[in-house]
Protein backbone atom coordinates (compact mmCIF):
# COMPACT_ATOMS: atom_id res chain seq x y z
CA UNK A 1 0.00 0.00 0.00
CA UNK A 2 1.20 3.50 -0.98
CA UNK A 3 -0.11 6.64 0.83
CA UNK A 4 0.56 9.99 0.73
CA UNK A 5 0.89 12.63 3.68
CA UNK A 6 2.08 16.11 4.38
CA UNK A 7 6.11 14.40 4.91
CA UNK A 8 5.65 12.77 1.07
CA UNK A 9 5.05 9.31 -0.36
CA UNK A 10 5.34 6.40 2.32
CA UNK A 11 4.77 2.40 1.48
CA UNK A 12 3.11 1.01 4.45
CA UNK A 13 2.98 -2.68 4.40
CA UNK A 14 2.45 -5.30 7.39
CA UNK A 15 1.48 -8.51 8.24
CA UNK A 16 0.04 -10.96 11.18
CA UNK A 17 3.06 -13.68 11.76
CA UNK A 18 2.13 -16.24 14.22
CA UNK A 19 5.44 -16.03 16.57
CA UNK A 20 7.21 -13.83 18.91
CA UNK A 21 8.33 -10.60 18.45
CA UNK A 22 11.48 -11.64 19.14
CA UNK A 23 11.12 -14.47 16.26
CA UNK A 24 10.10 -11.60 13.81
CA UNK A 25 12.65 -9.69 14.28
CA UNK A 26 15.48 -11.77 13.70
CA UNK A 27 14.05 -12.65 10.29
CA UNK A 28 15.22 -8.79 9.40
CA UNK A 29 18.56 -9.14 11.14
CA UNK A 30 20.37 -12.73 10.87
CA UNK A 31 21.78 -13.61 7.64
CA UNK A 32 20.38 -17.10 7.10
CA UNK A 33 16.78 -15.97 7.83
CA UNK A 34 16.64 -13.22 5.43
CA UNK A 35 17.81 -15.39 2.74
CA UNK A 36 14.91 -17.59 3.50
CA UNK A 37 12.34 -15.11 2.17
CA UNK A 38 13.78 -12.15 1.02
CA UNK A 39 17.34 -11.79 -0.66
CA UNK A 40 19.61 -14.36 -2.26
CA UNK A 41 22.93 -13.31 0.16
CA UNK A 42 22.84 -10.80 3.00
CA UNK A 43 25.63 -9.23 5.13
CA UNK A 44 24.16 -7.58 8.58
CA UNK A 45 25.98 -6.27 11.39
CA UNK A 46 23.30 -5.95 14.40
CA UNK A 47 24.70 -2.34 15.58
CA UNK A 48 23.98 1.42 15.05
CA UNK A 49 26.19 2.05 11.96
CA UNK A 50 26.37 -1.68 11.11
CA UNK A 51 25.82 -3.30 7.50
CA UNK A 52 22.80 -3.81 6.17
CA UNK A 53 23.44 -4.72 2.97
CA UNK A 54 20.86 -7.74 1.17
CA UNK A 55 22.02 -8.70 -2.81
CA UNK A 56 19.78 -10.40 -5.24
CA UNK A 57 21.90 -11.10 -8.38
CA UNK A 58 25.32 -11.80 -5.83
CA UNK A 59 27.60 -13.25 -8.56
CA UNK A 60 27.35 -9.66 -10.63
CA UNK A 61 30.71 -7.67 -10.67
CA UNK A 62 29.07 -4.51 -10.00
CA UNK A 63 28.03 -4.85 -6.64
CA UNK A 64 25.72 -2.12 -6.94
CA UNK A 65 23.37 -3.77 -8.93
CA UNK A 66 20.40 -5.38 -7.60
CA UNK A 67 21.55 -4.69 -3.86
CA UNK A 68 21.48 -2.42 -0.74
CA UNK A 69 25.30 -2.75 -0.89
CA UNK A 70 26.82 0.44 1.30
CA UNK A 71 23.45 1.02 2.83
CA UNK A 72 23.55 0.67 6.91
CA UNK A 73 21.43 0.45 10.06
CA UNK A 74 20.68 3.66 11.62
CA UNK A 75 18.59 2.68 14.57
CA UNK A 76 17.20 -0.63 16.82
CA UNK A 77 15.92 -1.58 19.66
CA UNK A 78 15.51 -5.31 19.58
CA UNK A 79 12.72 -6.76 19.23
CA UNK A 80 10.78 -3.42 18.77
CA UNK A 81 11.93 -1.75 15.67
CA UNK A 82 14.93 -1.46 13.14
CA UNK A 83 15.16 1.58 10.91
CA UNK A 84 17.98 0.93 7.94
CA UNK A 85 18.83 3.09 4.20
CA UNK A 86 17.69 1.56 1.29
CA UNK A 87 19.24 1.88 -2.12
CA UNK A 88 17.56 1.16 -5.44
CA UNK A 89 17.49 -1.77 -7.99
CA UNK A 90 19.94 -2.22 -11.19
CA UNK A 91 17.09 0.29 -13.09
CA UNK A 92 17.05 2.80 -10.57
CA UNK A 93 20.63 3.43 -9.10
CA UNK A 94 21.20 5.91 -11.27
CA UNK A 95 18.80 8.48 -9.28
CA UNK A 96 17.95 6.41 -5.97
CA UNK A 97 21.53 5.57 -4.85
CA UNK A 98 22.90 8.78 -5.89
CA UNK A 99 20.69 10.58 -3.07
CA UNK A 100 21.49 11.65 0.67
CA UNK A 101 19.74 10.81 2.52
CA UNK A 102 19.36 7.47 0.70
CA UNK A 103 15.47 6.43 1.55
CA UNK A 104 14.48 4.54 4.70
CA UNK A 105 12.86 1.42 5.74
CA UNK A 106 11.26 1.32 8.93
CA UNK A 107 10.05 -1.76 10.54
CA UNK A 108 7.65 -1.76 13.82
CA UNK A 109 7.52 -5.42 15.64
CA UNK A 110 4.25 -5.34 17.86
CA UNK A 111 3.63 -8.28 19.64
CA UNK A 112 -0.50 -8.63 20.02
CA UNK A 113 -0.34 -11.63 22.30
CA UNK A 114 1.51 -14.78 23.29
CA UNK A 115 3.35 -16.05 19.68
CA UNK A 116 1.43 -13.06 17.42
CA UNK A 117 3.23 -10.23 16.21
CA UNK A 118 2.30 -7.41 13.69
CA UNK A 119 4.83 -6.69 11.76
CA UNK A 120 4.51 -3.25 9.95
CA UNK A 121 6.98 -1.45 7.39
CA UNK A 122 7.22 2.14 6.34
CA UNK A 123 9.45 3.15 3.48
CA UNK A 124 10.03 6.49 3.30
CA UNK A 125 12.76 9.14 1.74
CA UNK A 126 11.11 9.35 -1.88
CA UNK A 127 11.09 12.05 -4.15
CA UNK A 128 9.26 13.55 -6.59
CA UNK A 129 9.24 12.83 -10.42
CA UNK A 130 8.41 10.37 -13.19
CA UNK A 131 11.02 8.02 -12.24
CA UNK A 132 10.48 8.34 -8.56
CA UNK A 133 7.00 7.12 -9.31
CA UNK A 134 7.83 4.30 -10.72
CA UNK A 135 10.56 3.61 -8.09
CA UNK A 136 8.18 4.00 -5.70
CA UNK A 137 5.23 1.62 -7.50
CA UNK A 138 7.85 -0.97 -7.57
CA UNK A 139 8.44 -1.00 -4.52
CA UNK A 140 4.74 -1.26 -3.38
CA UNK A 141 4.86 -4.20 -5.39
CA UNK A 142 8.20 -5.69 -4.29
CA UNK A 143 7.52 -5.28 -0.23
CA UNK A 144 3.89 -6.41 -0.81
CA UNK A 145 5.68 -9.90 -2.50
CA UNK A 146 8.06 -9.98 0.02
CA UNK A 147 5.86 -9.98 2.82
CA UNK A 148 3.64 -13.03 1.32
CA UNK A 149 6.88 -14.50 1.59
CA UNK A 150 7.62 -13.96 4.91
CA UNK A 151 4.00 -15.15 5.91
CA UNK A 152 4.17 -18.52 4.10
CA UNK A 153 7.32 -18.93 5.54
CA UNK A 154 6.17 -18.29 9.29
CA UNK A 155 2.80 -18.75 9.04
CA UNK A 156 2.42 -21.91 6.92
Amino acid sequence: MAIDDHRGPVIAQSAILNCPADIAFNHFVIESLLTSWLTKKANVELREGGRYELYWTPDDPDKTNNSTHGCKILAFDRPHFLNFEWRGNAEQKEFMNNVRPLTNVTVLFNELGPGKTKVTLLHTGWRQGEKWDWARKYFVSAWSGAFRQLESLING
